[in-house]
């Protein structure tokens, strides 16, 4: 019997689970939206916030920080993050098909679903903000190298996306931690937003950096910020899988196990 085309599979996928695609894409825009609302009510000049903060980089950095960490917080525990799983980044979902946890053609749609939202945030951010979003101290929300150069970038993405996703499995990995995984990513989000930003703008997230990029038409540096996130899942994922071969990574299943026949799903969420 002839085995079904992957386009087959991404079509039944498709029918099955565009609610959980169109939740990863909302997730995406809602915490693009947030974090660029509060960045630009934090460094546009002219902005009460702002001139509350001259001076103190890293308290403007720390709110920005608790902003993002805190709406991740929201949307991983809310019910449009159980849904999904609530990756809310490419370089999540790589992980969990890396580890066998979420099937090829839903990880597709999922990151199409990043790209998507994260490309509408940039658009809406523009349309909406206006000015307040292109000024150059905003400078349209953009993750880009610091002073030290690209290479410089790339080393700080790759340590701070490798940290998030080993501390993700691990949690999801020991059964007292699984239901704190959500607060763990959100604290650790904020802590790499104080102290890594100087080094590359802080993105841990392909889609994330792609919609600022697009809505400013800016592409210095973008292979950074796929390069160095990709390679830093896909290696922490193979570490994963070779430290704990013999250990299930418990309540990850994402849109359905690979290994299971679609009837038997729903989807699953990583830390219920």
């Amino acid at each position: 019997m002839r085995r079904p085309s992957f386009l087959a599979h991404l079509l039944v996928s498709a029918k099955r689970h565009w609610s959980n695609y169109l939740t990863e894409a909302a997730g995406l825009f809602l915490f693009l939206f947030m974090a660029s609302l509060i960045a630009t009510a934090v460094h546009y000049p002219g902005s009460w916030l702002a001139r509350q903060l001259v001076g103190q980089p890293i308290v403007g950095r720390a709110l920005i920080g608790l902003v993002a960490g805190l709406t991740v917080v929201v949307l991983v525990y809310s019910p449009w993050g159980k849904r999904s799983g609530a990756h809310l980044n490419p370089a999540v979902t790589l992980a969990f098909w890396q580890l066998g946890k979420i099937k090829a053609a839903d990880a597709c749609w999922y990151v199409l679903a990043q790209v998507a939202g994260a490309l509408l945030a940039g658009q809406v951010l523009l349309a909406l903000l206006g000015h307040y979003f292109t000024h150059p101290e905003v400078n349209y929300a953009l993750t880009l190298p610091g002073p030290q150069g690209a290479a410089v970038a790339f080393g700080a993405e790759f340590g701070i996306t490798f940290g998030m996703v080993a501390v993700l499995l691990l949690a999801l990995h020991t059964k007292r931690l699984q239901n704190l995984a959500g607060w763990l990513l959100g604290a650790l989000l904020a802590f790499y937003i104080i102290v890594e930003t100087p080094y590359s703008g802080m993105s841990l997230n392909p889609a994330r950096s792609l919609g600022s990029a697009v809505a400013a038409q800016n592409y210095t540096a973008l292979w950074v910020y796929f390069a160095a996130p990709l390679l830093a899942v896909w290696l922490a994922a193979v570490l994963f899988q070779r430290l704990f071969r013999d250990s299930p990574l418990s309540g990850s299943i994402l849109a359905g196990p690979a290994t299971i026949p679609l009837s038997t799903e729903p989807p699953q969420h990583p830390v219920e």
